[in-house]
């Protein structure tokens, strides 16, 4: 006979959000393609890597998409696609598919165009914006985080697999540390692209909500309009014997 609780055969562990929704699934699979791609034709990478100098000089737009497929390395892609695994299948289950795709390539666009403005400000270290190659889907991973820390703030984040951090404090971490290297500069990595990216999502989501405060104003106008038409309603009215009744 079995007890109540069960038993250590009884256990079950997962990792991870579970399945992958259709959305992160197939931005994986771009992800990895392209990445194969490029590792057999390492010189694709000059052609899909966001260089505003090529943006103006060759009117090459396609770099705004395709940077954020290509990857460098395989640490650079491995660990971009597990974080869009851990928190992009939750939020695409919460906003649906439309809406986390959406979401996820303007945080994308909105980290490329942080690269593009830098590099054609009149200043001397624009120079090294303009010239340089960008590459990864880091940007609209760090929008992803964001929402993520936003809409689940308390939940654990495992900094180095061992650490638990609150998904808020994660995020202000990575947020804190991307504005402290892009002020050093010279890292070899885009931490301009990774702050573009997290405002770009903060201000995608603060549009959203304030179409819902609209919507909700609107509501509460319609409520108002038809609670005010009732008062002017023509019903009868005296008493039920009343051959001709009155009218209010």
């Amino acid at each position: 006979m079995r007890g109540r609780y069960p038993g250590p055969s009884d256990v079950m562990y997962s990792f991870g959000p579970g399945r992958l929704t259709p959305a992160v699934k197939a931005i994986m699979i771009a992800n990895v393609a392209v990445f194969v791609v490029t590792f057999f034709a390492p010189a694709l990478l000059v052609q899909l890597g966001l260089r505003p100098a090529d943006l103006f000089g060759q009117f090459a737009v396609w770099q705004l998409v395709t940077y954020m497929f290509a990857h460098a390395s395989v640490s650079h892609i491995f660990f971009n696609m597990l974080t869009l695994w851990f928190v992009g299948v939750e939020l695409e289950r919460m906003w649906g598919t439309r809406y986390f795709t959406k979401y996820y390539f303007a945080c994308g666009l909105g980290a490329g165009l942080t690269q593009v403005l830098l590099g054609i400000l009149p200043f001397p270290f624009a120079s090294q914006f303009y010239y340089p190659s960008t590459v990864g889907a880091s940007g609209a991973i760090y929008g992803l985080l964001l929402a993520f820390a936003l809409y689940y703030p308390t939940r654990p984040f495992l900094v180095f697999f061992i650490f638990p951090v609150q998904a808020r404090y994660f995020v202000m971490i990575l947020g804190g540390l991307s504005l402290l290297f892009s002020l050093g500069g010279g890292s070899g990595v885009a931490h301009t692209a990774h702050l573009g990216g997290l405002v770009s999502g903060y201000l995608y989501l603060k549009g959203k909500r304030l179409n819902i405060i609209s919507e909700i104003q609107y509501r509460y106008l319609k409520w108002r309009i038809n609670r005010m038409r009732k008062k002017f309603d023509v019903y009868s009215g005296g008493r039920k014997d009343d051959y001709d009744r009155r009218v209010h």
